[in-house]
């Protein structure tokens, strides 16, 4: 079961993102340890049941009308055996509200088998042109596709939320 992740814990999480994300996909350690004072954002881990290791986390923006899942990640020794699934599966139930995340842009094997992973777990990519901004000075903005929970959304629905999160999440 995901629990809230500890501050103590952060340099593990810290860690699998890195392992997980190319740079310009994450910010650097004390911007995304700062992020830890902020009342919307809250990053859910999955311990090992044995062991108690990190075994995944998942993080997630709360917003008045929908949530925003920014980083999702496996450590690399536990990929492969459904937690990604089963962890998604536990975040849209106790959400109870629609549900949005950044994925590539399916141009390479790699990024089809993410954005097939997503839709097989009631994502639905949604057609409208979306860069991912910036996340600190040096790292480059990005292309990505967004994918919603509960259909693909109308473009105003679609442009609310890119507002809300480029207000809050990237502070553009």
């Amino acid at each position: 079961m995901l629990r809230k992740m500890t501050p103590a814990e952060f340099d593990t999480f810290f860690s699998i993102l890195e392992t997980s994300f190319p740079t310009d996909e994450y910010r650097p350690y004390a911007e995304q340890k700062a992020l830890l004072d902020n009342e919307k954002y809250n990053i859910y881990v999955l311990p090992d049941g044995k062991s108690g290791d990190m075994c995944a986390f998942i993080t997630v923006w709360q917003f008045d009308d929908f949530a925003f899942v920014e980083h999702f990640a496996v450590h690399p020794s536990y990929r492969n055996h459904g937690l990604g699934a089963k962890i998604l599966a536990e975040v849209k139930e106790f959400l109870q509200c629609q549900i949005c995340l950044e994925a590539e842009l399916p141009d390479t094997d790699f990024a089809k088998r993410r954005v097939a992973f997503y839709e097989r777990n009631g994502f639905f990519k949604n057609n409208y042109p979306y860069v991912q901004p910036s996340y600190s000075e040096g790292r480059n903005p990005i292309p990505l596709a967004v994918m919603t929970t509960d259909g693909t959304v109308t473009n105003a629905r679609f442009e609310q939320m890119k507002k809300e999160i480029y207000k809050e999440v990237y502070k553009v």
